[in-house]
């Protein structure tokens, strides 16, 4: 390179975090030729690179702005290099440019991070409905601030070469726009116009095409009542019009979805005050670039306008447009309006959206699964030819008091987005596959950062692995995953039920590979993914009193836990105390007929007289009181075995109540029973009636204040007096006058009981051992009102709460946990006890 003179400075530099997909080389670009600045700006595997030269002022100025990237960029790290090193000199013509990126392959690691699916974005809907713009109803319509990321991306670094987009050559206008500095489209890698395509295609569930304007054949269909699978950013939705309950019900028989709840789309906040409570945080994560399933409270109209679509709850999930189609659908309903002044009215259509699948299956994407799956369960289908490349599905969450989010599911919008940790220990990180749990299935990949500590990418929801489709995607994804990021794992992390599929798969894989793999408890893993969140407060490297509350998971003792007190440091657990065991009649199938789990309710409080009059109506219920006092009889203190089966679960003391409330006798889906009793606690604990029932009665803790005894006993948390009173309700009892507010005191002064005296044990567990951090986790707190004033009581006892609030506080968040649990396990070996 030419020498540079005495007022002339040149610096080359690697911008790192959220720089690929989101216009950052254009901004860099514009910014530079403001300044006069010569050189270049291009996409690596490390992120982006740039090359400035000119005066020493004015380079200055173009580095101190870099930081200033609009959303939904992001520069974390700004990375000097050797300005002399070969790769390019300033252009010729002095001008400020964009370059290829570079064409050799690397084997290094790739360090720069791929962007998540965002909303079409308001300038963009603004030209979508302008009949006067040349992109007037193109569905397709993008912009670098907006757009798909990651359900295009073939490969990084992110160009039109490598996403599903470089099927479609740009059309001459489109191409200008692209070249043009002063165009918002500049260097736009998804653009797209109505003449370069991708296109949209109807048709009829036969096969036959369907004629004339998609969306206007799509709202026709739907306006009549039909059910449309419609082509979505990360994999299809199964569409119809929420105000006609002859559809939804159709569509539920379809899909055989008796009484999951369904989401709904509305076309703005303003359509949905009529319908459902919006509180200011509300709408902010409604509106969000991201456009999360939001749960909303209804209003109490609403189950009677809008019947099917949340049987027996108290909330719904709302999301708003975030594609072009999903903006034209609502504009071809209402009319074809000029403009955009009526998105700002409410609109009178809700479209009930479900994720596109056969039941059991995982998300379709394709067309040739489209076809099989979906025909079938739809009377039409809105194909579009921009392929999908990664499955993303709608991200779910309950927004709390304090405007945080308690994540049901996290997938477009966030996944794949990465959380950091700072580096730890001398010896480089391990990169570790963590390959969560059974329900809920997500897979974590931890890699050492170039620069120092960990990036950590959770993957999108995948589903339940208990079907060969959601089994077969789940293993694509866990080899895809590290091959994205151009690594190999070190270690490999699993659950410890070894009958997951999760961990057979990990046992495998390590097998072959003759790797490490590290099982995690499944109650130590849900609390490690809250320590992993807060990585960066150094409160999550010193010891916590974890609560994990939720429906199953193998305890370290071979037996079914889920409400369990833990004390927990980094990748060490021990467990203080649990909930009083409930016995499992018919094992997991207790976990489906709540009934059954009242019947062994009342077995356990010696009550066992009462079950045949309580349960008049269930065939069984004799048959299997004379079996639990049969094997209770049978087993002795000195058995090893008994033919019944016990839990520690909340969970399944939820469902218990629920049964004996006779609330409901056979769940239509997983949590079914505690969400309806949820609902029903909710009427009157907005007056938070003063719990009643008997407090918890817990043996005393031991061991020491520094590190718990692996020889202390356990304390046992006694449901038994709350579950007497409960038992002793009237309307458990059916005695008259029974009502739905009986029914909704008794359900409310249970959460609360709960959570007053969950929070009693907790707060003790800190006084002995010196902690002042308690950390809450687990499927239970899915439930707001246990998870609201569980935070409340500890809070007023001057404690420091945790929660998971960016990943799903169930099983969803599990893969985290286990690469937490891992990664320490590996860069500092203990013995862990459990």
């Amino acid at each position: 390179m030419d020498a540079l003179d005495r007022h002339t400075v040149r610096r080359r530099l690697i911008l790192r975090g959220q720089v690929q997909g989101v216009g950052c080389r254009p901004w860099v670009c514009q910014q530079a030729r403001s300044l006069g600045v010569r050189g270049w700006v291009r996409n690596t595997a490390e992120g982006v690179e740039l090359l400035a030269e000119g005066p020493v002022d004015d380079v200055a100025k173009l580095v101190a702005r870099l930081p200033q990237l609009p959303a939904p960029g992001r520069v974390d790290e700004l990375v000097d290099m050797d300005a002399d090193a070969p790769g390019g000199a300033p252009t010729s013509d002095g001008a400020f440019a964009i370059l290829p990126s570079p064409t050799e392959h690397s084997p290094a690691p790739v360090h720069a991070l791929l962007g998540a699916d965002l909303a079409v974005c308001d300038t963009c809907v603004a030209e979508l409905l302008d009949p006067t713009n040349r992109r007037w109803r193109h569905p397709f319509i993008h912009c670098p601030q907006c757009g798909p990321r990651y359900t295009v991306t073939r490969r990084l670094p992110f160009d039109r070469a490598n996403t599903s987009l470089a099927e479609f050559p740009l059309c001459p206008r489109c191409d200008a726009e692209v070249h043009d500095p002063h165009d918002r489209r500049f260097h736009d890698q998804t653009q797209a116009c109505p003449d370069c395509g991708p296109r949209l295609s109807l048709f009829l569930s036969s096969g036959e095409a369907v004629p004339g304007d998609a969306i206007a054949q799509t709202w026709a269909v739907l306006a009549r009542g039909g059910i449309v699978a419609l082509q979505g950013v990360g994999g299809f939705h199964l569409c119809c019009d929420a105000r006609q309950p002859e559809a939804v019900a159709r569509l539920r028989q379809l899909k055989r979805r008796p009484t999951k709840p369904l989401a709904v789309m509305a076309a703005n906040v303003a359509s949905l005050h009529d319908e459902v409570k919006v509180s200011h945080d509300e709408a902010h994560w409604l509106t969000s670039p991201e456009r999360p399933i939001v749960l909303l409270n209804q209003r109490p109209h609403l189950p009677a306008s809008c019947p099917g679509l949340a049987p027996h709850l108290h909330t719904l999930g709302v999301m708003l447009p975030y594609t072009p189609v999903h903006h034209l659908l609502f504009h071809e309903a209402a009319g074809r309006p000029t403009g955009t002044d009526w998105l700002r009215a409410a609109q009178p259509t809700l479209l009930m959206m479900t994720s596109g699948n056969a039941p059991g299956e995982p998300l379709v994407i394709d067309h040739d699964h489209a076809w099989r799956e979906l025909a079938p369960l739809a009377d039409a289908l809105l194909l579009n030819d921009r392929a999908i490349t990664a499955r993303n599905d709608d991200s779910v969450l309950r927004v709390r008091p304090d405007g945080s989010a308690c994540w049901l599911r996290r997938g477009r919008g966030y996944a794949p987005l990465p959380l950091s940790w700072p580096a730890q220990h001398d010896a480089s990180s391990p990169t570790v596959l963590a390959l969560g749990g059974e329900l809920k299935a997500t897979l974590c990949l931890s890699t050492p950062h170039v620069s120092s500590g960990t990036q950590v990418f959770v993957s999108p929801h995948v589903g339940n692995l208990d079907n060969a489709g959601t089994r077969l995607a789940f293993e694509a994804l866990a080899h895809q995953w590290p091959a994205w990021r151009q690594v190999r794992p070190t270690a490999l992390a699993c659950d410890l039920h070894p009958d997951f599929y999760s961990s057979r798969l990990a046992a495998e894989w390590a097998g072959q590979a003759d790797l490490p793999l590290i099982p995690v408890q499944h109650h130590h893993a849900h609390i490690a993914a809250v320590l992993a969140e807060h990585a960066h407060d150094p409160a999550s490297q010193q010891p916590v009193i974890g609560l994990a509350l939720d429906g199953h998971g193998l305890g370290s003792d071979g037996q079914a836990w889920g409400g369990e007190l833990l004390w927990v440091h980094r990748d060490q657990c021990q467990r203080l105390g649990h909930l009083h065991p409930l016995p499992l009649p018919g094992g997991e199938r207790a976990a489906r007929e709540p009934w059954r789990l009242g019947v062994a309710l009342l077995h356990t409080l010696g009550r066992g007289d009462e079950i045949v009059t309580r349960f008049a109506d269930q065939p069984g219920a004799g048959l299997l009181r004379a079996w639990l006092a049969q094997t209770q009889a049978e087993t002795t203190p000195s058995s090893s075995l008994t033919a019944l089966a016990y839990s520690t679960s909340l969970g399944r003391l939820f469902d218990a109540a629920a049964g004996v409330l006779r609330v409901l006798d056979h769940s239509g889906h997983e949590g079914d029973a505690a969400m309806r009793l949820e609902s029903l606690a909710a009427r009157c604990a907005a007056r938070r009636p003063l719990p009643t029932a008997p407090t918890f009665s817990p043996v005393p803790l031991a061991g020491s204040a520094s590190s718990p005894s692996a020889r202390s006993a356990p304390s046992v948390l006694d449901w038994r007096p709350l579950m007497h009173w409960l038992c002793d309700h009237p309307t458990s009892l059916r005695a008259p006058p029974s009502s739905e507010t009986q029914l909704a005191h008794a359900a409310a002064v249970f959460h609360l009981t709960l959570a007053r005296d969950l929070a009693a044990w907790a707060i003790e567990a800190c006084t002995q051992h010196g902690i002042d951090t308690v950390v809450l986790n687990g499927g239970c707190l899915a439930n707001r009102l246990l998870d609201d004033a569980l935070t409340q009581h500890l809070h007023q006892a001057g404690l420091q709460v945790w929660r998971a609030s960016h990943y799903p506080c169930g099983d969803g968040g599990l893969s985290l946990g286990q690469a937490w649990v891992a990664h320490h396990r590996i860069a500092t070996p203990v013995s862990p006890t459990a």
